[in-house]
């Protein structure tokens, strides 16, 4: 087999063989095929598409291009969550100890963030102490001890899609459906996921901009799911304004803590027990989402999600009293109000901009080598659809610094619009796209 003629086969609107993605996954990753060979493919790839079956083919090839992860020893139906990302979201450090609490064991590996605020692991390094980088025996005895474990990333897992990312991310070809959906489940079935439940993000703060966009991906997805054999269900949810008030890694911790103890903002709880309630189902816990929702609710309310929570992070070598006692958690030094300018309601909040303050504070990173700042962030007091007042606080900015706080606030300017006439009803969840049947 030669790599320049499945560029042109791919170029010309062909199909890949199963054994011709394998050579082409295993060849990219050992070197033999180089950088400009693979982003002539990745382009022909973008342009053309690929096939249900050949995204299928690459995704199980760079799952089996490095580690995987063996989950059979612990029992019952392990289900994965993934989010595409946005602004402020916090789902996962809610729904791993919600569904753990539930009897659903989560043994879940999270990536360090490269976008508005830190990722998974970021944030939970929030709690002092908290260890994310764990042996492989540790992981597994710990979900085995008390159900929920959430660690960084093994160097050694899917590396094929590693090296494939970073060269998409320089070549113009981060776009291409296919390359996307393989990308994202073939770390899932590489960290040993039974079933996978979805979060896919839309609208401004969100990779997918448009509804057709995220369905497109989201379908791409579950398709794999039903080719590999892994139950896998797609959830698109709004991301035009930031999810909960809190964006920034400690302030987003408290926020979870609340929503776990059944306190926290509309928005992430009814997002938490969408998620949370289909995971059950597909764990087999339940028969339906109302069942679903309906013991989460239980549970929320009983105070054993919070106490999960704690189990976790003591077990990873954190504070769990900074689980109860939130003003334990890191705090930024200063404090600025944006106050609104005129009576009226708030028609629309710009995520993107909400995100990229949260950044120049220094609560994301623009590169893997970035240090974040745990303590900054913003706290929103008002969502879409509010009724404000003039001098009525909007958002407080938490900064360390008062030159970053000035930048965040340059790029808050025009991010509320405030009108006289209230907006319609803001959809949360658009969607929900399962397998066929």
């Amino acid at each position: 087999m030669r790599m320049v003629d499945m560029i042109a086969k791919k170029r010309d609107g062909g199909e890949l063989t199963t054994e011709e993605i394998r050579f082409l996954v295993e060849g990219y990753t050992s070197g033999s095929i180089p950088d400009y060979q693979m982003s002539a493919w990745a382009m022909a790839v973008l342009f053309r598409g690929m096939t249900a079956r050949e995204t299928g083919d690459l995704t199980l090839a760079m799952a089996g291009s490095g580690e995987q992860l063996d989950l059979s020893s612990l029992s019952g139906v392990k289900v994965d969550k993934h989010s595409t990302g946005g602004v402020g979201d916090k789902t996962t450090l809610v729904v791993a100890p919600l569904v753990a609490a539930a009897g659903i064991p989560v043994a879940k590996m999270s990536g360090r963030g490269l976008g508005y605020s830190g990722g998974t692991i970021d944030k939970l390094e929030s709690f002092s102490g908290f260890q994310v980088e764990r042996t492989r025996e540790q992981f597994l005895q710990q979900v085995h001890d008390i159900g929920v474990s959430v660690i960084g990333q093994s160097g050694n897992l899917t590396p094929a899609d590693k090296k494939l990312y970073a060269l998409r991310d320089v070549t113009a070809t981060v776009e291409a459906v296919p390359l996307i959906a393989s990308s994202i489940m073939s770390k899932k079935i590489a960290a040993g996921a039974d079933a996978i439940l979805l979060d896919v993000k839309v609208g401004k703060g969100a990779f997918m901009k448009n509804l057709e966009q995220a369905e497109t991906l989201a379908r791409a997805m579950v398709d794999i799911g039903s080719q590999v054999g892994r139950k896998t269900v797609a959830v698109i949810s709004d991301m035009n304004q930031p999810l909960g008030f809190a964006v920034g890694n400690a302030l987003e911790v408290k926020e979870a803590i609340e929503t776990l103890a059944g306190k926290g903002p509309r928005d992430l709880t009814e997002l938490v027990l969408a998620i949370g309630a289909r995971m059950l189902l597909l764990g087999g816990l339940v028969a339906t989402v109302e069942e679903g929702r309906g013991k989460l609710e239980e549970i929320m309310a009983s105070g054993k999600a919070v106490d999960k929570l704690a189990e976790m992070v003591e077990a990873q070598g954190g504070d769990k009293e900074e689980v109860y006692n939130l003003e334990k958690l890191p705090k930024a030094t200063l404090l600025h109000a944006i106050t609104a300018k005129q009576d009226g309601f708030i028609t629309d909040i710009d995520a993107e901009a909400v995100g990229h303050a949260s950044v120049v504070l220094g609560a994301g990173r623009l590169t893997k080598e970035m240090a974040i700042d745990l303590a900054v962030g913003l706290v929103l007091h008002k969502k879409r659809g509010d009724q404000v007042q003039a001098g009525e606080t909007l958002v407080t900015v938490h900064a360390n610094q008062e030159q970053l706080l000035q930048s965040a606030l340059q790029e808050l300017e025009g991010a509320f619009q405030i009108s006289d006439i209230p907006p319609g009803k803001q959809t949360l969840i658009y969607k929900i796209v399962e397998q066929m049947r």
